[in-house]
């Protein structure tokens, strides 16, 4: 017999809490359907405390998520638990997850609180989640570096005061299989109400074993494995979704479980994530890299032409993957759109697949091949909203040996339409002096990258460029096949969202990792 394995998806909060990976209300949304129509099983919103925005975030979630539980992070404070409960009211199926540290390191250094004291809270504040929700997680912080017996009784406390899951942190990523093994083993046989709660397991990515030590905590009796899209979060990031769920699927014959995942969905996750943070998925990153079904070596080639499975252990379309080309061009209608769009996974609104259409219709007009990658960056982009303060124009770009660099940029700064020319070192700098002649401000640029959506010269350009503000890490984005414009749709994005980001002024003094 199968048991069912519950996913937890935490790339809007842990994810979202690396450095560069903050996302807007409208990315988060975007996500976090696609997550539902994925079918993972719980999806942490964010920490409703930290910021409004990370409320309104929560909130909205909560709202429109159909299948998933929508879970909440807050740690173990009175405030936290009760604005969490207010942000996950409206979710047909809500969940607050509260968390507590139980390591010597963390209790001695950073909390300065004793074991009993720590007891008491994980009871008080564990009771208090209860009163709002028959569905509390609780976590013990940094769990692979406490005392097994105190862990147990930390675990019986939490599950005594009403938790239905316990959750067992690899917080810094310092265990290794074997003893993780061990750990969860130890926590299913010594905790006495244990049968009361699904173990969870939380592995950050430090040493390179998270997907190993989460299988290692399944096999051990975990039922529930906290992932993020394409392994994002802090540091060297979390378990990768993708790899866990197709391990268990492409492995069934060594793990007797399953998953509600439709593993379909795993490649436009990954590239809408990828959008949205502008964090690049290496080429070689397993399941989802642009190498991960490509195959160079002559040997291999032969295997593969006379029969996939000689070099491929699980199939291109298993994980959501085409390769055809998109037979569509700028004669294309509404109706042969819209089927491609159902094809590739997209469900859009009337409005947002009129802004899809017409940003398809001009990319038509520029390239001669459209691929389903194309199409792909182009409905997972951020349209430019005419709300926004700035708005791109025209573009006017000089560059090469001869002569000096320069750009000639027009924008729409608060409605006014205002035009500047610039000199740089380079056509990319000159674009970039332009945009801070018409928009004066003081951040600093500390990321520009710049990727080919698919092959050949008219390939679309997109580009990620990373702004800091003081405290805060802004991404922008923009795609176009002119690689110059798409830099200054970019910027001008990173601008937008920098403006946005000083209105949610209630941004917490500290924000605790719980990892």
């Amino acid at each position: 017999m199968t048991e069912r394995i519950i996913i937890f998806d935490t790339t809007l909060r842990d994810g979202e809490q690396s450095p560069g990976n903050s996302m807007n209300l409208e990315e988060k949304l975007l996500v976090a359907d696609a997550l539902d129509a994925m079918g993972v099983d719980v999806i942490e919103a964010g920490f409703a405390m930290a910021s409004n925005g990370d409320f309104e975030a929560v909130h909205a979630i909560a709202k429109r998520t159909k299948n998933a539980v929508v879970c909440s992070l807050a740690r173990a404070k009175t405030a936290d638990i009760e604005r969490a409960a207010e942000a996950i009211k409206p979710a047909k199926h809500p969940r607050i997850h509260t968390f507590m540290s139980t390591s010597p390191i963390h209790l001695q250094y950073q909390f300065r609180m004793s074991n009993e004291e720590v007891l008491e809270l994980i009871a008080s504040t564990v009771a208090l989640a209860r009163k709002y929700t028959d569905n509390v997680e609780w976590s013990a912080m940094d769990a692979t570096r406490t005392p097994v017996d105190y862990l147990c009784k930390a675990f019986e406390t939490a599950i005594k005061a009403g938790a239905t899951t316990v959750n067992v942190p690899d917080t810094v990523g310092y265990t290794v299989p074997d003893e993780y093994y061990d750990l969860i083993t130890a926590i299913k046989n010594r905790v006495p109400n244990i049968d009361k709660a699904v173990i969870s397991t939380h592995c950050q990515n430090d040493l390179g074993l998270a997907t190993a030590n989460s299988l290692a905590a399944v096999r051990a009796g975990a039922r529930q494995i906290e992932c993020t899209i394409n392994g994002i979060g802090e540091r060297a990031g979390n378990t990768s979704l993708e790899e866990v769920v197709m391990t268990l699927h492409t492995r069934k014959d060594l793990y007797h479980f399953t998953t509600g995942i439709n593993t379909q969905h795993i490649m436009r996750l990954s590239r809408l994530v990828t959008a949205v943070t502008g964090q690049q998925v290496q080429n070689n990153k397993a399941i989802v890299g642009a190498n991960a079904f490509a195959h160079e070596s002559g040997i291999h080639q032969d295997g593969v032409l006379k029969h996939a499975g000689t070099y491929e252990i699980m199939t291109p379309e298993s994980v959501g993957l085409t390769r055809s080309n998109l037979v569509m061009g700028k004669h294309s209608g509404r109706h042969a759109f819209k089927d491609k769009i159902k094809e590739l996974g997209f469900e859009l609104g009337d409005n947002a697949f009129e802004d899809a259409f017409a940003r398809f219709k001009e990319l038509a007009d520029k390239k001669k091949d459209i691929y389903d990658e194309d199409l792909i960056a182009l409905v997972d982009s951020r349209a430019t909203s005419k709300a926004d303060p700035i708005l791109f124009s025209a573009l006017k770009v000089v560059c090469g040996t001869i002569g000096k660099q320069t750009a000639e940029l027009s924008l729409i700064v608060n409605g006014k339409n205002e035009t500047v020319t610039a000199e740089g070192s380079g056509p990319v700098d000159a674009v970039f002096k332009a945009i801070k002649t018409l928009v004066p401000h003081e951040a600093k640029l500390k990321l520009y990258q710049v990727h080919g959506v698919t092959q050949g010269t008219d390939a679309q350009a997109e580009v990620t460029v990373r702004l800091t503000d003081g405290p805060r890490i802004i991404n922008g984005h923009g795609s176009d096949t002119d690689t110059l414009v798409a830099s200054a749709k970019a910027y001008i994005d990173a601008l937008c969202r920098l403006q946005a980001a000083r209105k949610d002024v209630e941004d917490i003094t500290s924000v605790v990792d719980v990892a």
